[in-house]
């Protein structure tokens, strides 16, 4: 008779997005899961399947509530431009919380695997493709409402903006705090 798990799954996933997140697939071990976890390898290896599992699934978590937090700004009430700013904002903000300066996974996890890794750089992608649009179809809002210059093409707007916070995220990782990120993020909805 199988044993019961004395864990809760989702939990364990939560922290193990915890885990990659600060450190890396690559510089994660197995048993640094097993100890952050505090579940034994047993459960790790039966629950999860193994190491690339339980990232695939930490991975997915996080760019599931990365999507949510940000388009739940982008779409929310207010002046379109207001919006942006606040969910550029918002993204500066969680850069720099706690001691880390863990930047962002699905940015740190497109640096770490590159195109090597299909099924990580399709997930990314679809992150970044989503969120993408969602930018694109704010600034289409805000051309209609007259609070961007109408002339300008809303799509490689969203394409341009998406490398900015690409390029935020690196830049998180080292910088001793958020002030030049929110510069970068106040010029650039400025200048839209």
């Amino acid at each position: 008779m199988a044993r019961p798990k004395n864990f809760d799954p989702d939990a364990a996933i939560e922290q193990a997005m915890t885990v990659f997140w600060r450190q890396g697939y690559g510089a994660t071990t197995p048993q640094q899961l097993v100890d952050s976890l505090q579940i034994g390898k047993g459960s790790l290896y039966n629950a999860f399947g193994g190491k690339r599992q339980l990232f695939d699934l930490a991975l997915r978590r996080y760019l599931d509530l990365r999507l949510a937090a940000v388009t739940t700004r982008l779409e929310g009430p207010g002046p379109a431009k207001e919006r942006l700013r606040t969910a550029l904002h918002f993204l500066v903000d969680s850069y720099f919380t706690g001691p880390d300066r863990r930047g962002c996974l699905a940015t740190n996890s497109a640096v770490e695997f590159g195109r090597a890794d299909e099924a990580v750089a399709a997930q990314v992608r679809n992150l970044f493709d989503r969120i993408e649009s969602a930018v694109q179809a704010l600034l289409e809002e805000g051309q209609r409402a007259g609070e961007f210059p109408p002339g300008h093409d809303a799509a490689a707007l969203a394409s341009m903006l998406l490398n900015t916070v690409t390029g935020m995220n690196v830049l998180a990782r080292i910088e001793p705090g958020p002030d030049r990120l929110r510069r970068v993020v106040d010029a650039t909805v400025d200048l839209l």
